[in-house]
């Protein structure tokens, strides 16, 4: 068997790999669990993610990516190694061409972790390329014609927005404001509210089961924690409008984003994204009503991507198939 290429989604919250030929073959928890003492590692992804807030104090389940980039460099490349091996098993021959996404604004010290990351897991070449061109490609935009597209990329750590024509950026912006974020608000917004400490699985159960951010969804959500007064379990009931209320702020951090975007946009391409409207891609293009929140914020058509999880990691896999030609540019 020849080298393989590979196309990975190295996110925060998830690993996503294409495989060349083979479409995408994996999609797990960017979480490992270790032992604190030894530091062996234990589990890693969906094992280790059950783990979040249920392990006894000699084993934490770390998440070395935060923000988008890579917080832990060992874990990292531990995490990158296993998951790697898991896709190709002993079949790789030889080293496989690894095309990595990451954000669009990470310093040229970030890009060199993942580069050596993703070397030292047995790279024969690394490439790196900005996220929301991929999760364009892979929401089926035609970036390569002279018109204006506009992605947003909403992610677990960070929330990527582009216009894109000619197969570049014209103008983009990223914030460290996502997924990520909604969960420790909705925490936050509980602790306050009614004095109960909730763990992030239990927000992030929140967020997709009854989450909102416009009008028109009205559903209530029993959850467990522990109360900070008695300090024993309680159960309490909370609903849609106030799971909004918990996530305005982040919510409105990404609109003011992708305003930004839009203001510093070419008045030709800022016609075309009126005609074309903005895709939204990524898990938390998910949350319930934002669609239509940004459509009446941004004044354009907003519409969801189709599959939006699998953007980016769809459009690795096409950017593959174009090997040969990505390779012959800089890529960053």
């Amino acid at each position: 068997m020849f080298s393989k290429d590979i196309g990975i989604d190295l996110g925060t919250a998830n690993v996503l790999i294409h495989v060349k030929g083979r479409g995408v073959v994996l999609n797990e928890p960017s979480v490992v669990a270790i032992q604190s003492d030894t530091k062996r590692v234990l589990e890693v992804g969906e094992e280790a993610r059950r783990m979040v807030g249920r392990t006894p104090g000699n084993i934490i389940a770390i998440r070395p990516l935060r923000d988008g980039v890579i917080a832990d460099f060992e874990i990292t490349e531990i995490m990158l190694k296993h998951f790697i091996t898991k896709v190709g098993g002993r079949k790789w021959y030889s080293h496989p061409r690894i095309l990595i996404c990451a954000p669009t604004n990470i310093t040229s010290v970030e890009q060199k972790a993942i580069r050596e990351a993703a070397e030292r897991c047995g790279a024969k070449e690394v490439f790196l390329e900005e996220e929301p061109k991929a999760a364009a490609i892979g929401a089926g935009m035609d970036i390569y014609q002279p018109s204006g597209n506009m992605v947003v990329d909403i992610g677990g750590g960070t929330t990527d927005v582009a216009v894109l024509s000619m197969g570049d950026i014209v103008t983009a912006s990223s914030i460290k404001v996502a997924g990520d974020r909604f969960d420790s608000s909705i925490m936050k917004y509980i602790k306050d509210k009614y004095k109960l400490l909730i763990g992030e699985r239990t927000a992030e159960d929140i967020k997709l089961k009854i989450g909102t951010v416009y009008h028109g969804r009205s559903e209530e959500m029993d959850i467990r924690g522990r109360d900070m007064v008695s300090g024993l379990p309680q159960t309490l009931t909370i609903h849609s409008n106030e799971v909004r209320e918990a996530v305005w702020d982040p919510i409105l951090a990404i609109v003011a984003a992708a305003k930004a975007v839009l203001e510093r946009t070419p008045p030709e391409l800022s016609a075309d994204i009126i005609d074309r409207g903005v895709i939204l891609t990524g898990g938390g293009a998910m949350l319930h009503g934002l669609d239509q929140l940004m459509a009446d914020e941004l004044k354009v058509p907003v519409l969801i991507a189709e599959d939006p999880m699998h953007c980016v990691v769809k459009g690795t896999g096409i950017m593959l198939d174009n090997l040969d030609k990505v390779s012959k540019r800089n890529l960053y």
